[in-house]
């Protein structure tokens, strides 16, 4: 039975996270190594609970209990009472490796463990764990509170126990869950990275511009964002991680990462987060960099 939830990082998919579950009624911890992050965190949520009021999505009763279940700190001690702990780092499985050797060790013996991940090994990530019978993939998508999906991934040691009480807990916050097996990238990032990548191609080798590509897809695929845009939204850095991921898990040429964005990444033109990347965010409104 799940009621208390820990969250591990106060980034936007933490955050996004911690103010899903709150407003499904689980008492929830958000834990980062920095308090700044925490508190500015914390303030995310408040602010996209307000937007959220004011929209006449929520209540202002709702509001305010969902924010009296969230608390946060940089003590990691914090988690020990938690059911469920959902790490949610940078996409670097070096990084989340070195998290599960902090964590673990202050978890209930009976806690789950589980990531956020977009395209790592569930089974790899669970062999740096104390409980890889306890550990899977919960995989939301970017923003939390807007997106419907939520991909379950079980890892090769993964219990069914552990698997039904997460399909439980994403069934109370109103999503719509998805199964995928444990291969590079599941399944929405396996489908999504590749026809981005392309996309960059397309701009790469001149044969449409950033606007006529994202106009193309948008009116002629009918996709709610160009698929430069939504890269942006992404984050390049992001994209070229998941690319890299597929490239070396399965081998294969098809999944090599346009040098484009190699190259924007390098840059350190990131997209939106960054101010730049296909578009240019530093003006009213965004321009198109190439």
């Amino acid at each position: 039975m799940i009621k208390n939830v820990g969250i591990v990082g106060a980034g936007q998919m933490g955050c996004g996270i911690a103010q899903v579950s709150a407003a499904a009624g689980y008492k929830v911890h958000i834990y980062d190594i920095s308090a700044d992050r925490v508190e500015a965190g914390l303030a995310t949520i408040n602010g996209n609970m307000a937007r959220q009021v004011s929209s006449g999505k929520l209540t202002d009763e709702e509001r305010k209990k969902a924010l009296s279940l969230i608390k946060g700190s940089a003590d990691v001690n914090d988690l020990s009472p938690m059911d469920l702990v959902i790490e949610a780092a940078t996409e670097d499985e070096s990084v989340k490796r070195k998290i599960y050797g902090q964590i673990c060790p202050v978890l209930k013996a009976d806690a789950i463990l589980a990531t956020n991940t977009s395209s790592l090994s569930i089974t790899r990530l669970a062999s740096a764990t104390d409980r890889p019978e306890r550990f899977m993939g919960i995989h939301f998508m970017n923003p939390v509170p807007v997106m419907k999906l939520v991909e379950l991934v079980r890892g090769i040691a993964t219990e069914e126990g552990t698997f039904s009480t997460a399909k439980q807990f994403v069934a109370t916050l109103d999503k719509t869950i998805t199964v995928a097996e444990d291969f590079p990238a599941f399944i929405v990032n396996r489908i999504l990275l590749p026809m981005i990548n392309e996309a960059i191609y397309t701009l790469y080798e001149g044969v449409g511009s950033v606007d006529a590509i994202d106009t193309a897809m948008k009116l002629g695929a009918n996709h709610p964002m160009g698929p430069l845009q939504l890269a942006d939204f992404i984050g390049l850095d992001t994209c070229l991680s998941i690319m890299q991921v597929l490239h070396d898990g399965l081998a294969d040429s098809k999944y090599r990462p346009c040098p484009l964005l190699v190259k924007y990444v390098e840059a350190g033109w990131l997209g939106r987060k960054s101010g730049r990347g296909f578009y240019d965010y530093r003006g009213e409104v965004p321009v198109p960099t190439r």
